[in-house]
């Protein structure tokens, strides 16, 4: 036995011994912890649960003591990561067995853990009356670590914006061992910061150097999209007209590679009374651009969109939603959509469908803002129609938000595929970049469906992939760079919502150039010295590595 497996054996003998049940390596933990919801297969030599805060701190601390082990840490919540960001070779820390639940809501805030489901988090502030408005479309399955990790959006985030904005503070582990408060900073106190001789002092002073001597870099750099997950967000932490230093706008959207999170303090807004929704069936793409235009001074909530593709797999996989709704649930929901079948019978299925939903609480002022914007649309001869109720609104954000689950389906021993599910154009940039993208997925074997956020600009594209093929990993390649380079090309991002993990972290480099590259390694390694927080995200990734860790055929349709 070599002296590092020795120090290995010896470091999880400490952890095990310490943490007692809380510190598992049996084959079926670890064959549950080798996956989350992306396609990879990755087994861990330890998984954690942590109770509390001082439990973090002191595994890191062990960590630590044992370099020679060469161990680190992966944060995981809910598991629901499609870039691989929940998985690691080392040690995983699982917060929702212990560390979830809800501490004080306040009149616009609530204190919650990281490992709290955003279902129950939700449940707690309706309560109140209020909301955390950027939830993503998997709020009935992420937690709020989660959402925190890689600064989650969704289906409103064309009003309010993404996880980002609504920080009021989190704490966070550094790789020193010692939990810190992190919040936005006045220069008065972030100039006391500074002046801090210790590692919380010297993290905020070697990152505001990086700031200061990049800024034309790092300024130059942020995409010119309303959304993005790809990197580390050094464009926001100092704003010099506030003059506000921020670090939590470095940690959220990390995905855990530079701190652990362990306590959270969300803003929340007042629920809206009311809500309305315009649903449009576009036969072609060639309009959508300018539709987006037309339709974003009205101030809608959200502009949602799902294809043709996503249509026809609703129809193919209806046994799935008598499943989840029960048999009545599924005949009512039916039943709701015959003015529907008809109009498909008569005129065809859309290429897209478009949601454009409003909220407030004057219903006279929504039903106005739907007339006008009908009056709006008529130039364009798109069929139209308004959702009569809340349950009319809500079959079609039903096929929106179960277009992944959708596709999970056993398909003649496909499976899904996320890699290319998150990429955002400006939507002006729509009507030339959607036909593009569908030339180059026509160019390969593979079913997908594209969903996604259509205000913003960001689609959803999950493709279905023969995982015993061995053609299947030079596809995914091919298929990133071509997709990738396409995005680019039109001055997107390669991710909005979704965030680097493993299958994006190599092509950070085609995104960002080695320039801002060296300021994200540089960034790494002022948070994080010694590599031990999730490694091979967001820096140090390789393609090689997402060929050697690819699912394996047997495990494709395990649990």
């Amino acid at each position: 036995m070599t002296r590092d497996n020795l120090e290995l054996q010896k470091a999880i003998a400490v952890i095990k011994s310490q943490f007692g049940e809380n510190a598992l390596d049996d084959d079926a933990t670890l064959a549950k912890y080798s996956r989350d919801a992306s396609l990879f297969e990755i087994r861990p030599q330890l998984v954690v649960f942590p109770r509390h805060s001082e439990d973090v701190q002191n595994l890191v601390q062990i960590v630590n003591a044992h370099p020679q082990a060469k161990l680190s840490i992966t944060a995981r919540s809910a598991g629901t990561d499609m870039s691989g960001g929940a998985v690691g070779e080392s040690i995983i820390i699982d917060f929702t067995k212990h560390m979830q639940g809800m501490g004080e809501i306040g009149d616009d805030y609530a204190v919650t853990l990281p490992g709290t489901f955003y279902r129950d988090f939700e449940v707690a502030t309706l309560k109140k009356g209020l909301i955390y408005p950027a939830y993503p479309a998997s709020k009935s399955i992420c937690a709020m670590g989660g959402i925190i990790g890689n600064n989650g959006a969704g289906e409103k985030t064309l009003h309010y914006g993404k996880a980002e904005n609504y920080i009021k503070w989190l704490k966070v582990v550094f790789s020193d061992g010692k939990e810190y408060l992190v919040k936005p900073l006045t220069k008065t106190e972030f100039e006391a910061k500074i002046t801090q001789n210790d590692f919380e002092g010297n993290i905020y002073k070697r990152i505001w150097n990086l700031l200061q001597n990049n800024t034309e870099a790092i300024t130059a750099a942020k995409p010119n999209v309303s959304k993005n997950s790809a990197g580390y967000y050094l464009w926001n932490v100092w704003n010099g007209q506030t003059e506000i230093f921020d670090l939590t706008k470095l940690i959220v959207g990390s995905q855990g590679t530079l701190g652990i999170v362990t306590e959270i303090c969300m803003k929340l807004v007042p629920i809206k009374k009311h809500s309305k929704m315009l649903i449009l069936f576009m036969k072609d793409l060639k309009n959508l651009g300018t539709i987006v235009d037309t339709i974003l001074p009205f101030d809608p909530e959200s502009i949602e969109s799902y294809d043709d593709k996503t249509l026809r797999l609703a129809i193919r996989f209806w046994r799935g939603f008598i499943r989840k709704r029960g048999f009545f649930g599924f005949i009512k929901m039916g039943l709701s959509f015959l003015p529907e079948f008809f109009m498909l019978l008569r005129k065809g299925i859309p290429k897209l469908v478009l949601m454009v939903e409003f909220a407030g609480d004057d219903e006279l002022v929504l039903s106005k803002q739907i007339t006008d914007l009908q009056s709006a649309l008529l130039k364009f001869g798109i069929p139209m129609k308004e959702a009569k109720s809340i349950a009319d609104a809500e079959k079609y954000w039903s096929i929106r938000r179960d277009s992944f689950a959708l596709l999970r389906e056993k398909v003649k021993g496909k499976h899904t595929a996320p890699f290319i599910e998150d990429i955002i154009v400006r939507p002006e940039y729509l009507p030339e970049f959607l036909p593009k993208l569908n030339a180059v997925l026509a160019q390969y074997p593979i079913e997908y469906t594209i969903a996604g956020h259509a205000g913003d600009g960001n689609f959803h594209i999950i493709p279905l992939m023969d995982f015993n093929d061995p053609k299947t990993a030079e596809i995914i390649y091919e298929l990133s760079d071509k997709v990738y380079d396409l995005v680019l090309s039109y001055h997107g991002s390669i991710t909005a919502e979704h965030n680097d993990g493993i299958i994006r972290t190599p092509y950070l480099l085609k995104m960002y150039g080695l320039t801002i590259m060296k300021l994200f390694e540089d960034t790494k390694h002022i948070c994080d010295p010694h590599n031990i927080f999730n490694p091979g995200k967001k820096v140090g990734g390789t393609k090689e590595y997402i060929r050697e860790h690819l699912l394996k055929p047997e495990h494709v349709h395990g649990s």
